[in-house]
């Protein structure tokens, strides 16, 4: 079946890919153009076969694309389309929503036997790879969250991926320096550099790495961020239990270190 001819394919595509089907997107249209049509009217209007009409009718009424009167014969009218649009997006929404906490649910009660005796570390390359990768880590966690992380990068990446973890998720972060008053919902510790810097760094000189960090969520997935001016950052993520620990260790030295020079 073929579009009546001044409808633009286009357009159609569009409204294909916000969830409707080609006839979906017909009778829409055709609704769009009329006030109170028919179901016999609006065959006649989009080409929609006869038999189709009262169906694709039903999933827009469902899709809150069109309403209906209670009258004999039923007459149908389209919702404007910006209020339409809307409806459609905000579908599309709680549909991804809904896939994304049900795959989350089978990634986490996933086996680590289904993987044999191996324990993957898998490397991270680009900004914006290990941005989406720390974000994921932060929603997840639904306990704790922890990191060892330069200022730089704290302020310019981290604090902005932080912003949406629920309140009930503990944030320690330990960084190089914090000027100014310090965001109440988390909890910062001053870890000056010079602590790790050899005697005989030049002066003024900052570190090798100074754009990188350590972060831990719930003890059950790591990723280590390594970054420096000028250079593509990279990272290591795992959920394996040696590379955890290897981070779990770490920071609890550091965080008792902090603690007993009062920092």
């Amino acid at each position: 079946m073929t579009a009546p001819r001044d409808i633009p394919n286009d357009l159609i595509e569009s409204l294909k890919s916000l969830g409707l089907t080609r006839y979906e997107a017909l009778v829409y249209i055709g609704l769009l153009r009329a006030t109170g049509a028919t179901a016999t009217e609006i065959h006649e209007t989009s080409g929609v076969p006869r038999a189709s009409v009262y169906p694709v009718l039903d999933r827009l009424v469902q899709k809150e694309l069109v309403s209906v009167s209670h009258t004999t014969p039923k007459r149908f009218d389209a919702v404007p389309p910006g209020q339409g649009i809307e409806n459609l997006m905000r579908r599309i929404e709680d549909d991804a929503e809904s896939a994304r906490s049900a795959l989350e649910r089978l990634y986490r009660e996933k086996r680590p036997e289904a993987r044999g005796n191996q324990e993957p570390i898998w490397t991270i390359y680009g900004e914006e790879n290990i941005r989406a990768r720390l974000s994921d880590m932060f929603l997840g966690a639904e306990r704790r969250v922890e990191m060892l992380v330069a200022r730089d990068l704290l302020v310019e990446h981290v604090l902005a991926l932080l912003g949406p973890v629920p309140e009930s998720v503990q944030v320690d972060i330990i960084t190089d320096t914090w000027e100014g008053e310090q965001p109440s919902r988390f909890r910062i510790h001053a870890h000056p550099p010079g602590a790790h810097q050899k005697p005989h760094t030049s002066p003024g000189k900052g570190l090798r790495y100074e754009s990188s960090g350590i972060f831990l969520a719930d003890d059950v997935r790591a990723l280590i961020w390594m970054g420096s001016s000028g250079e593509q950052p990279s990272a290591l993520y795992s959920e394996s239990t040696g590379l955890v620990q290897f981070v779990r260790r770490y920071l609890t030295s550091i965080m008792e270190w902090v603690g007993a020079t009062g920092q």
